[in-house]
């Protein structure tokens, strides 16, 4: 199903697509330089989803420690907006900072995942991992994927998830 949704943004299917001298995609992340298996392929969808859910249980946490610390009350926090606010911008917070830093979030590196550059840059830059993490924060942009599998945050941004 999710070939259906994205194959109207995608393009031609994997077989036709990237240059003609490489000849056909044969496996997801071929016409991005990446290996078929093993250390730096492409991930599929549902180890993504597993380490952005124990991300935001982090989030989740780390927001809870905020009410028991004292900083919100918790009449405030689980009553309103400002738990569920608190609890995305510790999410994000998180995931920026430690893309930024390690190449990798909590849940990806339990997972054996990391954020690469698919141009080849050293590591995810500050800016790039701060739109990615918004991007994904929007939902709706990770759910339309391309002929590798790589959601609309990684193509915008140049980055691709792989295993470490």
């Amino acid at each position: 199903m999710a070939r259906t949704f994205g194959s109207w943004l995608s393009g031609p299917p994997p077989s036709e697509a990237g240059d003609a001298t490489q000849g056909p995609n044969d496996f997801p992340g071929q016409r991005l330089g990446l290996p078929a298996a093993g250390a730096g392929s492409l991930v599929g969808v549902g180890r993504r989803i597993v380490a952005l859910l124990i991300d935001w249980f982090i989030a989740y946490g780390l927001a809870s420690l905020a009410v028991t610390v004292g900083v919100v009350s918790s009449e405030k926090f689980f009553g309103s907006q400002i738990g569920s606010t608190a609890i995305m911008g510790v999410w994000l917070l998180l995931g920026v900072a430690s893309v930024r830093l390690f190449g990798f979030t909590p849940g990806q590196y339990a997972l054996g995942l990391r954020v690469t550059s698919v141009d080849h840059r050293v590591h995810v830059g500050l800016g790039r991992a701060l739109c990615r993490g918004l991007l994904v924060a929007f939902v709706v942009p990770a759910l339309f994927t391309d002929a590798d599998g790589r959601g609309f945050q990684d193509r915008l941004t140049g980055t691709a998830i792989v295993r470490r």
